[in-house]
């Protein structure tokens, strides 16, 4: 397991898995937020085409955590995904992150942009973009999944977490809607969360300052780069449409919407997210 020291000190570590010796690898910002990067495994076989160097960042997974608990901002972390680039020697690299790493994805391209070859953002969290997506909107995607064994306690639950009356079993009750198929592989790909998270670190993640939505706007309009935005056509975190607003931001964007997919496309249909990715970052 590599590991090198961030501007404080905190040591963090990152993982390599698979790819074609002497390509260069892909850098993989998780999600959760502040979720150990085990739970991407190789991203649904990305990692035949390119090595994935997966980071953990500061406090998750084999990382150290920080003496100061306020470093968990997502602001204060784009300062650790150069210093992993500059451990890993990289002029430019290509740059992949999920749901809530997205954010951090997006405040590094912002700050760096001569830095990030091309972007590929995965079913991405739109908070930092402050984009928000109505109750409606995820209703009427909720509703793509009506006949499923699941549904009728699943949708009651979004109902009451729309209403503002949501609970800890509320979200929980939700959780079959995060997957294409609620099948034995993402019930436990599910239950493994609660463990690899970092509660604490994920309650800074996103706190006060930690974006400024205007100010990130203005800069994506002018980052040249590729961008891919994957989104999954049943994905009430993140759906379509609401992408496509993230989307129009960039110049140079493609949105690729993958059918049957939800919150995680690489466990729904490995060889169709692989590929897409795959092609996107040839």
């Amino acid at each position: 397991m590599p590991t090198f020291s961030a501007y404080d000190g905190t040591e963090l570590a990152h993982h390599v898995i698979g790819g074609s010796k002497g390509a260069p690898p892909v850098v993989c910002l998780p999600g959760g937020p502040m979720q150990a990067s085990v739970y991407l495994g190789d991203l649904g076989g990305l990692a035949a085409h390119r090595p994935l160097v997966t980071a953990d960042l500061r406090g998750t997974g084999e990382s150290a955590v920080p003496a100061d608990t306020a470093s968990y901002r997502c602001d204060r972390l784009v300062d650790d995904v150069e210093a992993l680039r500059e451990h890993l020697g990289l002029d430019a690299m290509d740059l992949l992150a999920h749901s809530g790493g997205t954010n951090l994805a997006l405040l590094y391209a912002a700050r760096h942009p001569e830095r990030v070859r091309r972007l590929a953002l995965i079913t991405p969290s739109l908070a930092a973009a402050g984009i928000a997506v109505p109750g409606t909107v995820r209703r009427e995607t909720a509703l793509l999944r009506e006949g499923e064994p699941f549904f009728p306690a699943a949708f009651a639950a979004l109902e009451a977490v729309v209403a503002g009356r949501g609970t800890a079993e509320s979200w929980q009750a939700m959780a079959p809607f995060a997957y294409g198929r609620w099948d034995a592989r993402a019930q436990a790909h599910h239950a493994a969360e609660d463990e690899q998270r970092n509660d604490e670190a994920a309650a800074v993640y996103g706190s006060e300052g930690a974006y400024d939505p205007d100010a990130l706007r203005a800069a994506l309009a002018r980052f040249r780069a590729p961008v891919l935005l994957l989104a999954g056509e049943v994905d009430l975190n993140s759906p379509p449409s609401a992408v496509a607003e993230l989307a129009a931001l960039f110049p140079h964007a493609e949105l690729v919407v993958q059918s049957g997919a939800a919150h995680f496309p690489w466990l729904d249909d490995p060889e169709r997210f692989a590929a897409a990715t795959a092609a996107f970052l040839a």
